[in-house]
């Protein structure tokens, strides 16, 4: 049964249709979360005298075999049900009658799919964390590796001057980093408990919302109930620039290999388990999988557009608009695992052809080198050496392990301080 229907008229059926849309399938998504939100509000119903302890025992033996049904595929949301607190109320009438029916006492919709919806952004953001911590871990471990091997760094598309195979996967590590640290200022936006707000007027019981909150694993309650559901979106726009970031991260670096892995370069092997081919060309062999990587990052970029573009100037309050935000919402999340995933699959199968590397090394990226030489060599001025360098730089043997390690000014190719990086790997938790 509908929560909120009051009388024998039915619904509209296109109607019905049009407003749940597939609402009903992403909250699939959300249920699990709605449970223990769920319990954690019927605590607090118990604590004001509500419940009694025998009414919040019977709901707490139901929402786990709510939960365990829903696991085993027993329980599924319906276009019928429009959504899991829907099916959350109505099984918990049909399990144990009269204190089912009282769970719904002093909150919303709107506040259960708040509640519901930071517990999901907070798992989401654990999940991330885990997987772009083990891809920081290969990029620290390749790094270490490879910090002497030769590899030319590119400006304009272009052969810049002499980088190397663990200077080019530390310059992504410390991305990664940047973006794992960034989830924290995320998490700490997210680590409110909205709910107790109700429909975003409060209501005229004495919610313990704190010990909800703190039973729900928050650090504080999101205090102005009207402000609740002006934060819907804007929350939501927060998270997905954590994911966003990443999503920059990784689509460099796929973009990045698939250029270098091509055979204008040839400086990296794949292993023949990450390609795909052609149905008409027997000779190609497409990384496919970083190529929608790459798209990918449009992907979640517009994804973050659309959540701020669907809550913008809407009227202070709950507006049905906000349910639009789920679809992208879920989707990113998503996207973004399996994009750690397989950019981590396609790092470890990546290696280095040292052979290809040096021959394609153009030898006039050692002219800037040389003008430094003049400087410190001649006491020359630099501009001055800029200039000579291009009259009198001829194509002498250059040893490229030496040049590699006279690059030593900070986070050079020469000085890569992968100590620093062992540290903040060490210093993330999840």
């Amino acid at each position: 049964m509908k929560l909120w229907k009051k009388n024998d008229t039915r619904l509209n059926s296109l109607i019905e249709q049009y407003t749940v849309g597939d609402d009903y399938l992403l909250d699939s998504e959300l249920l699990p979360y709605d449970i223990q939100a769920s319990l954690a509000h019927a605590k607090g119903l118990q604590a004001i005298g509500v419940l009694t302890i025998e009414e919040l025992g019977q709901i707490k033996t139901a929402l786990a075999q709510l939960a365990e049904d829903f696991q085993a595929g027993k329980i599924k949301i319906t276009i019928a049900d429009e959504d899991c607190h829907t099916v959350i109320e109505n099984y918990l009438t049909q399990e144990i009658g009269e204190a089912g029916k009282k769970i719904h006492t002093g909150r919303s919709r709107n506040d259960q799919v708040l509640v519901a919806l930071r517990l999901y952004m907070q798992n989401a953001l654990k999940e991330t964390k885990i997987a772009g911590l083990e891809l920081a871990k290969l990029l620290l471990n390749l790094a270490k590796k490879y910090q002497n091997l030769p590899l030319p760094g590119f400006s304009h598309t272009q052969q810049a001057m002499l980088s190397s195979v663990g200077h080019y996967y530390a310059a992504h590590l410390e991305g990664l980093l940047d973006d794992l640290e960034f989830l924290d200022s995320v998490k700490k936006q997210l680590n409110k408990s909205p709910l107790g707000s109700a429909a975003g007027f409060g209501v005229s019981l004495p919610l313990p919302r704190e010990q909800v909150a703190k039973d729900l694993g928050f650090t504080e309650v999101q205090l102005n109930s009207l402000y609740c559901q002006n934060s819907r979106g804007k929350f939501e726009s927060i998270f997905m620039e954590g994911l966003a970031q990443i999503m920059l991260t990784l689509g460099r670096f796929a973009n990045d290999l698939l250029f270098f892995t091509s055979y204008e370069c040839q400086y990296f092997q794949v292993d023949e388990s990450l390609i795909t081919g052609s149905s008409i060309m027997p000779h190609k062999k497409n990384l496919d999988g970083l190529e929608i990587l790459r798209g990918n990052v449009s992907v979640v970029i517009s994804n973050q557009l659309l959540i701020k573009d669907l809550t913008k100037n809407l009227l202070s309050g709950y507006n049905r608009d906000l349910q639009l935000i789920k679809k992208p919402l879920f989707e990113s999340v998503n996207t973004v695992k399996s994009s750690l995933a397989v950019a981590e699959l396609c790092l470890a199968g990546l290696k280095p052809n040292e052979e290809m590397i040096v021959k394609k090394i153009n030898s006039e990226i050692f002219m800037a080198d040389y003008a430094n030489k003049l400087v410190k060599d001649k006491g020359m001025a630099f501009r001055d050496a800029y200039k000579s360098a291009v009259k009198e730089y001829l194509n002498n043997s250059i040893n490229l392990g030496e040049n590699l390690k006279s690059k030593i000014s900070l986070g050079a190719p020469g000085n890569l301080g992968l100590e620093v990086y062992e540290s903040r790997v060490k210093n993330i938790t999840c």
